[in-house]
């Protein structure tokens, strides 16, 4: 019998909330007991640095993988790909009961320059919030792990090439088969990790990351941001170059973004943090600010947070001098959103 494997990661969210660690060891003592199943835990994605041994654990994987974090799933997947960890994004069924009043159709097609080397193996992504017990989640797990053996089996078939098969496999204290999930060539050089390593705790981060599937390469937020966060790499596409450089808690050049590209995945708003971005959706943002007493539109608010910044650091504040300019003088007319028309129709009403 095959004995591919699915890599189930488990992320942590950050501090010790008693609710979120009761969640995640439910699913862990719940997935353990699942056939064909790698199960690890990890501290958080987002504040996982490239030496840490949890991301070194993502780094070896190298087949299907399923990631529950407490991280909306765009954010998630981006993050990965961020950090070198990429693959198809993978489709989940499991949603927010909320979603079921906000479904407009069909999602937004893809618009922007896309992710680049991306193997063939899917990444799906499941936020942790979407359910309150671990029931939905390993229900969610089992019908994706059908899914990529249905995938595995018809390409096997299309290569008319029979299933490796790998014996003597066993599950080990943290939830490995003592090859990270990987099926031959690659299992013999895999390294191995246990759950003390894997769950080290790391410092905090804070820092953007790029949705390449609406950044369009505009450049406008290596313009806005003064402090040298961004850069571009070698196929002179945008890139979190120093994120370091980055101001902890300031999201501005995600409010200037035009294509909502940009996330700070802990940020408390979610049209911040990578909530799926849609007409409706953002509209109701948008709403809130409106009718809800904030003084100032995206992009003052995030001249505002700039300054402020710039301040901190013993610098002149710069206010709509810098960036701000270029982007509004360049920026060609367009035809007109919901959004637009609804700014219209107030306008009119004298409100």
């Amino acid at each position: 019998m095959s004995r591919h494997r699915l890599t189930v990661v488990i992320s942590q969210a950050a501090g010790k909330h008693p609710v979120k660690r009761a969640l995640e060891e439910a699913l862990v003592a719940a997935l353990i007991m699942e056939s064909g199943l790698d199960v690890s835990v990890i501290p958080s994605l987002y504040d996982l640095s490239p030496d840490h041994t949890g991301r070194l654990f993502l780094e070896s994987v190298h087949g299907d993988m399923v990631v529950l974090s407490w991280l909306f799933p765009r954010a998630a997947f981006w993050l990965l790909d961020r950090d070198g960890i990429k693959g198809h994004l993978g489709e989940t069924l499991l949603k927010p009961a909320a979603d079921d009043d906000d479904d407009d159709g069909e999602p937004e097609a893809p618009r922007g320059i896309g992710a680049v080397d991306v193997p063939e193996r899917h990444i799906y992504c499941i936020d942790l919030r979407d359910a309150a017990t671990h029931d939905p989640f390993i229900d969610e797990v089992r019908r994706i792990a059908a899914e990529c053996r249905t995938r595995r089996e018809e390409k096997d078939r299309a290569a008319s090439k029979p299933m490796m098969v790998e014996l003597g496999t066993s599950l080990t204290a943290n939830g490995t088969n003592g090859t990270n999930g990987v099926i031959g060539e690659h299992a013999a050089t895999m390294p191995t990790f246990t759950a003390e390593q894997l769950l080290q705790a790391p410092g905090r981060r804070w820092y953007p990351v790029i949705d390449y599937s609406r950044c369009t390469n505009c450049m406008e937020c290596i313009d806005f941001c003064l402090f040298g966060v961004y850069g571009v790499d070698g196929l002179e596409r945008i890139a979190v170059e120093n994120q370091d450089n980055c101001k902890r808690g300031c999201p501005a050049c995600s409010r200037v973004c035009p294509e909502q590209a940009i996330m700070f995945p802990d940020y408390k708003t979610p049209a911040i943090a990578g909530a799926p971005v849609g007409a409706i959706g953002s509209l109701k943002i948008d709403l809130t600010r409106l009718f809800g007493g904030e003084a100032k539109d995206a992009v003052a608010q995030a001249v505002a947070e700039r300054d402020r910044e710039l301040v901190a650091d013993g610098r002149d504040a710069v206010g709509m001098s810098v960036g701000i300019a270029k982007r509004q003088a360049d920026k060609p007319q367009g035809p007109k959103d919901d959004l637009d028309n609804l700014m219209d129709a107030l306008d009119s009403m004298d409100l």
